[in-house]
Order: C-alpha cells, then sequence, then structure tokens
C-alpha cells in the first residue's frame, strides 16, 4: 500500500503553480515562500489568528489579530483559491515603467477569471538571530532582510490606491517644494531633504488609515537560544501591513540621520519610495529600474536594508512572540509524505527540521 505523496497543508496538488509532490518545488527559495502559507493555512484550521501590525493615527504600530481569510482574499481552504509563487501582481502593470517584478505570493479567484487578490511579500524568520539570543526570550528579535523589489511594491501597493485620485499624493509630497531636491542623485543635495520626505509620507498614511492592507507575512520558527533544536513552542506568524512596514526604515532613518549625516540604506529606501510616489503622481507610472539604479548613492543594489532582532522586538514584542503558539510536535502536520527528505541542509530551518527527525515519527 502506498503512503501519503510528500505535500505541504493546505496547498494540495492543483492549489498553486508548484507540485509538491515533486522535488523540484522544495527548492531554496520556494520551500521558504510556501512553508509560510502552509503555516497560516493550518493555523486557520485551528482557530488560530495571526498577529496584525498596523500603523495608528500617532504613527506607532499596533498589535491586532487577522483571520487567513482576510490575509488570503479569501476562505483559506476555498476551492477558488489559487497560490501563484513568485508572480507579478497584474493590476499593477498599467502603473509601470519597464520590466514588472516578481513578488513572493500572489493570491488569486480562479472562478473570476483569475482575478488577483492579495500580494504578499514573505519572509520566514529565525528567533531568536544573532543580536538577541544572549538576552532574555521576552527581548529575543528576528532579523529581517529586505529587498529593493520589496520597496517596489510597497510603492506600487500605496500607488495604486490614488490610481483614480493621484493629486492626494502631491498634497502632501508638493511637487512645488520636492522640487528644491535639484539632484537627487548628489548626495549633498539631498541629504537635507530625507526627514522632510520621512514626514510628507507619514502625514499621507495617517491620514489614509484605512487603505492599509496586509504586505508582508512574516512567520517566525524559535530555536533553543542559538542551537538548531527548535523549541517546543515553535512557530506562529505575524504580518505587516503595508503602512506599519514603512516603520522599519522610517524609524531607523531618523536614528541614524540624528547620528550622521549620511545616507545609509535605510535613508536610500526613503529616497527610493518618495521618488516612486512622486513619479507615480505626476507622470502615472514608476520608472523603478531607473530610479534604483540612478539613486545608489555608491552601495550595492542586492539588498534595500536589514534590521536586527535587537530592533525589530521593539515592534514585535508581545506573548505570541515569545510563545510562538504552534508547537514543533505539530511540524509533522503541515509537512508531510516525508516532504522533508526534499530539503535542503545547508539552509538554517531546514537543517533544523532535518536534525529533528523524530518531528516526523
Amino acid at each position: 500500500m502506498f503512503g501519503r505523496e510528500p505535500g505541504l497543508f493546505g496547498l494540495e496538488r492543483g492549489r498553486s503553480n508548484r507540485d509538491f509532490s515533486k522535488e523540484e518545488s522544495w527548492g531554496k527559495n520556494k520551500f521558504n515562500n510556501a512553508f509560510p502559507v502552509a503555516l497560516a493555512c493550518y493555523m486557520a484550521s485551528k482557530g488560530l489568528l495571526p498577529v496584525y501590525l498596523t500603523l495608528d493615527a500617532n504613527a506607532q504600530i499596533i498589535h491586532e489579530k487577522i483571520d487567513v481569510s482576510s490575509i488570503f482574499g479569501l476562505a483559506p481552504f476555498a476551492s477558488n483559491l489559487y497560490f501563484s509563487f513568485e508572480t507579478d501582481f497584474t493590476p499593477y502593470r498599467t502603473i509601470v515603467t519597464g520590466k514588472f517584478p516578481r513578488t513572493d505570493l500572489v493570491t488569486l479567484d480562479k472562478t473570476t477569471s483569475n482575478t488577483c487578490l492579495r500580494c504578499l511579500e514573505v519572509k520566514l524568520t529565525a528567533l531568536p538571530d544573532n543580536s538577541t539570543y544572549k538576552f532574555p526570550e521576552t527581548q529575543y528579535g528576528c532579523e529581517i532582510v529586505v529587498r529593493p523589489t520589496t520597496i517596489v511594491y510597497l510603492a506600487l501597493g500605496i500607488a495604486y490606491k490614488f490610481k483614480d485620485s493621484p493629486e492626494v499624493i502631491l498634497n502632501y509630497l508638493d511637487p512645488n517644494s520636492v522640487r528644491r531636491i535639484s539632484t537627487w542623485w548628489d548626495v549633498d543635495n539631498i541629504i537635507g531633504y530625507i526627514l522632510d520626505l520621512v514626514h510628507d509620507i507619514d502625514r499621507l498614511l495617517i491620514t489614509s488609515l484605512d487603505l492599509q492592507e496586509p504586505f508582508v507575512l512574516q512567520p517566525v520558527w524559535k530555536t533553543i537560544g542559538r542551537t538548531a533544536k527548535l523549541h517546543e513552542d515553535c512557530l506562529d506568524i505575524f504580518v505587516w501591513s503595508d503602512f506599519a512596514f514603512t516603520r522599519l526604515f522610517f524609524n531607523a532613518t531618523r536614528d541614524a540621520l540624528s547620528r550622521k549625516q549620511e545616507i545609509d540604506r535605510y535613508g536610500r529606501s526613503v529616497i527610493w519610495l518618495a521618488r516612486m510616489l512622486i513619479d507615480f503622481a505626476m507622470e502615472g507610472r514608476i520608472p523603478h529600474v531607473d530610479i534604483i539604479k540612478t539613486l545608489s548613492y555608491n552601495a550595492q543594489t542586492d539588498k534595500a536594508f536589514a534590521l536586527n532582532g535587537a530592533n525589530t522586538n521593539l515592534y514585535m514584542t508581545c506573548a505570541e512572540l515569545t510563545s510562538p503558539r504552534v508547537k514543533k510536535t505539530e511540524i509533522k502536520n503541515i509537512i508531510f509524505g516525508s516532504g522533508q527528505n526534499f530539503l535542503s541542509p545547508e539552509r538554517r530551518f531546514d537543517a533544523a527540521l532535518l536534525s529533528n527527525p523524530d518531528l516526523f515519527n
């Protein structure tokens, strides 16, 4: 008698553009994007609501709970819900100039000609990271590494909310005042305006709080200190709204500029976002490739920025971060059919799973 074929909970064959019964669907970035979706489906089946980080009227992050249906745009087990990994969110095509980037996950409604529902960046993060593993567990945090594409999709998402009224953006990012920035690529010229850009975008977001929506799906997996041993309280999910996500680099920019007048990766991300929104408001499209290439400020553009766990803990700290709600013994319900045998031990989460074979007994 044949056993159950390899797979992930909620991602049975035909529900996504990947077949998890095949080894090729468990490759480097594929598993890191897919496992969080399976975890979200599993949490929904158990009635567990992910933690939702949103922006409030004081430009502070607050914690709420969000049902998985609101994350995906349909009930997680609806027959018409389809998960498309590493694809583009087609509604944004009309506001992009040049090559259209892909995002980690797009959900579709199969009954309405594959209407796009949500686009999500996915970040599977280890808890604790190297900056917090020596701290008490209440101070553990996860490092978040952000790609330039994430900033592009953040800008596209905000711009698309105002596709019928781009003048609203100009009410805050006034092109007349922005023209004082004569050369955006010149460090000496732009650096004095970065905090103004932060302030202007903040005002735009605060007056539009009802428009924020899920943007980053961030599961955490907890280990015992820095070891590869999974903690008994192992897995949970945090979801960042698009507006809340700006706190990661806006606040870091404020802190950095208070210490030294230079453009770091945080400040550069602010500039990228502001310039993309201004170009959309004035021209109707975002030339993201040109913006990132031209406004590099002599730094690599392989990533936008990274924030370590000592900093992210300030935003994420809560009971669910200290004691994630999904036990390690439940992993065998999320990865099944010996799918773990397709994992690669050179990747940290994969290695943790493979070094705990008792999980799948």
